[in-house]
Order: C-alpha cells, then sequence, then structure tokens
C-alpha cells in the first residue's frame, strides 16, 4: 500500500514536471515518437525532477531543426524566469542576450569577455567579439 502511493506520487511530480516544459500530452510516448524538440523537452524535465539549484546546458538546440528551437529556448526561457540558475553554452545570441545576467565569451578556451549582457551586446571590448556579433546579430 505504501509502494503505491509513493508511485502516485511520483507521478504526480513527473506529470507535474511535463507540464512545466509543454509535454504532460506525450507521458505515455517512447522517445523514438517523439520529435527532436520533444526529446530535448523531456530530457530537461527529467533534469528538474532531480530539483536541481542549477543547471548546465551545452548547445541545447544545436542538434534541432529549426522550427523545433523555439520550444526548447521558450522553456528554457520560463526556467530563467522563475529563477532557476543556468550555465548554458550557446550560439542563440538573441535568447542570450534576453535570459542572461551575465555573459561569458570564450574563443580558443579563453575567456575573452565576463560581463553583463547589455555591455556586451551594446559594447563589445575584444576584436573577437565584435567579429561573432557582427555574424550572429547582422
Amino acid at each position: 500500500k505504501r509502494q503505491a502511493h509513493e508511485e502516485s506520487r511520483c507521478h504526480d511530480i513527473a506529470m507535474e514536471i511535463l507540464k512545466k516544459v509543454d509535454m504532460a500530452d506525450k507521458a505515455e510516448k517512447m522517445p523514438d515518437m517523439l520529435s527532436g524538440g520533444q526529446q530535448q523537452r523531456v530530457a530537461i524535465a527529467r533534469a528538474l525532477a532531480m530539483n536541481p539549484k542549477m543547471i548546465l546546458f551545452d548547445e541545447p538546440t544545436s542538434a534541432l531543426d529549426p522550427e523545433l528551437v523555439g520550444g526548447v529556448l521558450d522553456v528554457m526561457r520560463d526556467l530563467a524566469h522563475n529563477g532557476m540558475s543556468m550555465v548554458i553554452v550557446t550560439h542563440e545570441m538573441a535568447f542570450a542576450r534576453d535570459v542572461s545576467d551575465r555573459i561569458v565569451f570564450m574563443a580558443d578556451s579563453i575567456v575573452q569577455e565576463d560581463t553583463t549582457p547589455a555591455e556586451f551586446f551594446s559594447h563589445p571590448k575584444t576584436e573577437r567579439a565584435r567579429n561573432f556579433l557582427s555574424r550572429f546579430l547582422s
């Protein structure tokens, strides 16, 4: 009886988290029945289930078809607005500008800039950052 109660509680928590990432309607689907963006949102849900203080995202949209990127970024944006601390490695510059408290720009394994989003996007200090931004924001 106790195990059934625990399983029910775990199921409720899982469904609550799947709702947060807009995947509750896919709870019974197998991974191969989900799109890449949906799989990524389920992966975020798995991470959230551990109740972390921080989540690391390493290019979370790089392997996705362009039309699926927005859904994953929306979930991450919601996490940021709800106070989740995140370290995000990304080339999604508009997203980074919108959700970041801090931008650390690296090139060749060296920190080139460590500043606020406003400063980084308005007045990049290094030539490397200026060149990078000109490619992504033109």
